[in-house]
Formats: structure tokens, C-alpha cells, sequence
């Protein structure tokens, strides 16, 4: 099955809705601390573009070498900060509980969006 327009239109608009949100999270408190776990959407996939070869196959592959499990420890832990980011930035009372729970709910939307563009891209066949 291959990847229709309406499954491309459908990924465009969870990506945009989870970038809403960020930028929301920021404007609605007045505070644009939150804005750094943005910048962490920009770090998660470069593990996968230097060292998987720019495709999401070998995450889920057992097999690989010394750069393989680099990029799956960098990609595991760049996720992880994403969330670690609003919490510690919460925890400093530099941003208010409803950014961090936006934050979260911005995060689980982009998640969503990368395993069904990962779905997607294991069925297409090039």
C-alpha cells in the first residue's frame, strides 16, 4: 500500500497541528522558554540522518555495529529529552503546568505523526 495524497495531507496536518501547539504553549503564557524542546524536533532525526542513512529501518533492525547502536542511544535519548525538557523547565517555575501539559500533548502529536510516516514508509516499496 502506498502513500496516498490523503495520508500525506493527514501527516502534513498532525505535523502542523503538533508546531500550533508549540508555538501556543509559548504565546498563550507569554513566556517562550518552552520554545527549547522545539529544538530538540530538529536533534531527534539527525542520528538517523548521519548514521542510519537517512531512513528509520535500522531502529528496528537487531543487527548493526558500533555506529548503529550510536544512533539508536542518540535517538532514544533525544526523545527522551523532549519530554525531560518542559518537566526540568517546569520544575524551575520558569514556564506555568498548562505549557508543559500543551508541551506533552504537542509531543505525543509529533510522535504519532513519526510512527505513521515510519508505517507508511515500511509499505512503500521504491
Amino acid at each position: 500500500m502506498a502513500m496516498t495524497i490523503e495520508g500525506l495531507a493527514g501527516l502534513a496536518f498532525m505535523f502542523s497541528s503538533s508546531i500550533l501547539l508549540q508555538i501556543l504553549a509559548c504565546a498563550l503564557y507569554n513566556n517562550w522558554w518552552p520554545m527549547l524542546s522545539a529544538l530538540m524536533y530538529v536533534v531527534v532525526p539527525m542520528p538517523c540522518l548521519f548514521f542510519g542513512g537517512g531512513s528509520t529501518q535500522f531502529l528496528i533492525s537487531q543487527d548493526g555495529g558500533g555506529w548503529m547502536d550510536a544512533a539508536k542511544f542518540l535517538t532514544g535519548a533525544s526523545a527522551v529529552g523532549s519530554i525531560a525538557i518542559p518537566i526540568i523547565l517546569r520544575h524551575a517555575d520558569l514556564i506555568q503546568t498548562g505549557a508543559m501539559f500543551i508541551e506533552f500533548v504537542s509531543f505525543f502529536i509529533f510522535v504519532c505523526t513519526v510512527m505513521c510516516y515510519h508505517r507508511a514508509s515500511l509499505d512503500d516499496e521504491w
